[in-house]
């Protein structure tokens, strides 16, 4: 009896071993997950999986997010990993990632040279504050929040820390976390681009090409085949361009320069103008006390009038501006003071390429109107605060606009339009304007044909500050980011996102740019409530879990007892 009992036993332990072993062949071949949570916090968009199932070689990531952290750093940790990992699920063994802190082991002058390597490839340091003992005051550490992305020979540096530039510290760690899948997406998107989109920086109108716009270069050549088009030279612009950008034009555009940027966009061209109604900058204030800001009169009203928006003759203030220093008393102290005439551009969060972006920096722009009808999308990227005016022209301009304080109630005016993007399928300036002789000779003398309409859906992105990605210039560091105050460089607002945002969503045709649209809903803790019931819920979560076991214990103990008391 005892040997059959044993037998049995025996029998269906190995039925349990045999199961066990079964369900984890099966689950280590075919196996799947459940996003439960309400924003799809673990499910990666179609765009990223494809480019993820794709890959033809190991992509290895470098985290540098380990250390001793404050807890926000490290739920961005935590927040990396889980993401890693299901990026190794639609990428298997292609997908390589290692955390670590930059410099750990190594002396002070190799650490000091591998920081400054990460920092010529894009990953901005951080000044957090530690408090290492009770009764001590806070020491800054400077950590780079980064990662560094290998693919063959290539690498890229990426920041997974958006500036807080214009966000609580909390919302910018937020947006960071729901950034996190785009930016690892789109470096391995562009590390695995066999060849890079052209740009074409253009030329021949007074556009800017100096150490004022040398962070706006080397960003877009570090990303894009970048080449200039000096537009009275050429009878056409290629179409290899993937997109052509304008950057402060100065000098007027003639019909012939207007026919050829508009038969590039009817042949499906991609544009992004950053333009200066006003012939406002910054460089006169700083020449003189005062001067007047009149119409650059470029002659692109007509053209931008057809694509469907008009940059207006006048200047936005807002009271959600930066700051400058300004003597304020006869001892000459400095004092920062608001200028309304450089706003603090807000984010639409209505398109991708503005989803989870900061404020960005803006001096002397224009308001912008969309013209109502036609075939053309319109969608606001930028615009001002509620808090906001506009000051026709021509606009008399001085430094001692600081010293006056902005009465709230001239601010009247809501969310003034400065950067707009455009969708559709344009229609030709030119249309019912030229005789057939004139289209025959524009086909034998470029080579393509005069077209009235783009044949597909194009793209096109008009801002109405050129400013917007200039850099100021620091004699003691020289060229600074763009969106840098040069009076308050810790200050980093979002213009190079929002140029290399534009830029990809005009010449990125993946998808990718959805990831941005990733929103992670912020659930915090009632900081007062928690404060007053810490001790509550600090005895609740010790006494429950005992008294639990000993309650358990107690029904376990009498249910033995009645079942081998004797009778």
């Amino acid at each position: 009896m005892a040997i059959n009992r044993r037998k049995k036993y025996l029998q269906r332990a190995i039925v349990v071993i045999a199961v066990l072993i079964g369900i984890n062949i099966v689950a280590a071949r075919f196996h799947t997950r459940w996003d439960l949570t309400a924003e799809k916090r673990y499910t990666l968009t179609p765009a990223t999986k494809k480019l993820l199932q794709g890959l033809d070689s190991t992509v290895t990531i470098e985290v540098f997010l380990k250390g001793d952290y404050p807890a926000n750093f490290r739920q961005l940790a935590q927040s990396a990993q889980e993401l890693l990992e299901e990026f190794r699920e639609y990428g298997g063994n292609h997908i390589q990632f290692i955390f670590q802190n930059p410099g750990e082991g190594l002396s002070d002058t190799s650490r000091m040279q591998f920081q400054q390597s990460l920092v010529e490839k894009g990953i901005m340091p951080f000044n957090m504050q530690v408090q290492e003992d009770a009764n001590q005051g806070y020491s800054e550490k400077l950590i780079f929040p980064g990662a560094l992305l290998h693919y063959g020979s290539k690498t890229i540096g990426i920041n997974l820390l958006k500036s807080q530039g214009g966000m609580n510290p909390d919302a910018a760690m937020n947006s960071s976390e729901s950034l996190l899948e785009y930016q690892f997406a789109n470096a391995i998107y562009h590390l695995q681009q066999k060849r890079p989109p052209l740009v074409g920086y253009m030329l021949g109108n007074g556009e800017l090409l100096g150490a004022e716009v040398y962070d706006a270069l080397t960003t877009m050549q570090s990303n894009y085949l970048l080449d200039t088009i000096t537009l009275q030279y050429v009878s056409h612009i290629p179409k290899d361009f993937n997109a052509i950008i304008f950057t402060k034009p100065a000098s007027r555009f003639t019909d012939e320069d207007k026919l050829k940027i508009d038969q590039y966009v009817m042949n499906g061209g991609k544009v992004i103008w950053f333009i200066d109604q006003l012939n406002a900058s910054i460089d006169s204030l700083q020449k003189q006390e005062n001067f007047v800001a009149f119409n650059r009169d470029l002659n692109l009203e007509d053209l931008l009038f057809r694509y469907g928006v008009r940059i207006n003759q006048d200047l936005v203030q807002d009271m959600q501006c930066d700051f400058v220093p300004q003597v304020v008393d006869a001892t000459g102290q400095m004092q920062p003071l608001g200028f309304p005439y450089f706003p603090l551009l807000t984010p639409t969060a209505a398109h991708s390429i503005v989803k989870n972006m900061d404020l960005v920096l803006s001096h002397f722009a224009s308001s912008i109107d969309t013209i109502k009808g036609g075939s053309i999308s319109k969608t606001l990227l930028l615009t001002t605060s509620v808090h906001s005016r506009s000051v026709k022209a021509p606009v008399e301009i001085s430094w001692n606009n600081l010293r006056i304080k902005p009465n709230p109630r001239d601010f009247r005016k809501e969310y003034m339009p400065v950067a707009v993007l455009l969708e559709g399928q344009f229609t030709s300036l030119f249309r019912n304007r030229l005789d057939a002789a004139t289209q025959e000779a524009i086909h034998k003398g470029t080579g393509v044909p005069f077209k009235n309409n783009s044949d597909s859906i194009n793209k096109m992105i008009v801002v109405s500050d050129a400013d917007l990605i200039t850099n100021a210039f620091s004699q003691k560091n020289g060229p600074l980011q763009m969106g840098v105050n040069l009076f308050n460089q810790s200050m980093v607002y979002a213009n190079r996102e929002f140029l290399l945002n534009s830029l990809g969503y005009l010449t990125n045709n993946t998808g990718i740019m959805e990831a941005r649209n990733k929103e992670l809903t912020m659930r915090l803790l009632d900081a007062e409530k928690t404060r007053k019931d810490k001790s509550k819920w600090q005895a609740i979560c010790f006494i429950v879990p005992i008294g639990l076991i000993l309650v358990f214990a107690a029904i376990f103990q009498f249910i033995r007892q009645r079942k081998f008391e004797v009778g």
